[in-house]
């Protein structure tokens, strides 16, 4: 009998799923690298995240991304997790190591700042004030990189305030928390400008912030991708800002899973990117 080595495994577990395009991505670079593997969507409910988590290595998986709702609840599950996945309070990336114990790590962080500096080669973080429209999940790891990267202060104001409030507890004096409805305000003399909200998502209403004191030079990205230019976007672009879309993020985040599990790491290019939208 032929001893055939098991094929690796590797997926994003979410509930729901079915739109992620996760699958769609990686499923391109095993092709494009001409690798054996497969990528899945799983659609698992809360109830079931511990169990499931503890029986996919014996299936074969090396590891998987984490997708809403269970970035938190999976850093209660893990064995190991990374400082800046314990810094975010959340994890989007598993690795089941040889040894039988979990890892947990972020990479969100490391993934927008790479689409930053790839699609706006010229931004220096340096240069002045960062403004961040939301204080949830994906606004944690973008604080956490604006401030590894060395911004020197980060407006921020979220729907409701102690959300924002405890990103200032957390992250320090950097952060100034400002309220929702001054969000104008925010925007003097910033250089950055990132919504991290869902707000101009396809279903969505738009982010409505008044943009008459954005700097022509500053940096506007927006971590929504469906549609790739929201109306945020589009307003920014108009007042001759260079604007950032989402889709990067998404890309250059799951670039370390894929290393990690697969053994190479994919290039994030114009090919990487077109085949995602063309999915």
């Amino acid at each position: 009998m032929t001893d055939h080595p098991r094929i690796p495994l590797a997926g994003v577990i979410g509930h729901p799923i079915a739109h992620s395009r996760s699958p769609a991505l990686h499923g391109y670079w095993l092709k494009r690298y001409g690798i054996r593997g497969h990528y899945i969507p799983l659609d698992i409910a809360t109830s079931d995240l511990a169990d499931m988590l503890r029986a996919l290595p014996k299936m074969g998986f090396v590891g998987v991304n984490i997708t809403i709702p269970h970035k938190e609840a999976v850093l209660h599950i893990a064995d190991v997790i990374t400082d800046r996945a314990a810094l975010i309070g959340a994890a989007n990336t598993l690795i089941f190591r040889k040894d039988g114990r979990i890892q947990a790590d972020n990479t969100d962080g490391s993934g927008f700042i790479a689409n930053l500096r790839q699609n706006a080669p010229h931004w220096r973080p340096h240069d002045g004030p960062a403004v961040v429209f939301g204080a949830g999940g994906a606004a944690r790891a973008v604080v956490a990189a604006l401030i590894e990267v060395g911004v020197p202060e980060i407006r921020i104001s979220n729907r409701t305030r102690p959300r924002a409030e405890g990103l200032r507890s957390d992250f320090g004096a950097k952060l100034v928390v400002s309220e929702w409805t001054q969000g104008a305000n925010m925007l003097d003399g910033a250089t950055t400008v990132i919504n991290t909200t869902s707000l101009g998502m396809v279903g969505k209403s738009d982010l409505r912030v008044p943009l008459d004191g954005l700097r022509s030079d500053a940096v506007v990205t927006d971590l929504v991708y469906t549609p790739l230019m929201t109306q945020f976007l589009i307003e920014a672009q108009a007042m001759g800002c260079t604007v950032v879309d989402g889709l990067g993020m998404l890309l250059h985040q799951a670039a370390p899973g894929f290393e990690r599990w697969f053994g190479h790491r994919p290039d994030v290019d114009d090919a990487t990117r077109q085949a995602v939208l063309s999915a």
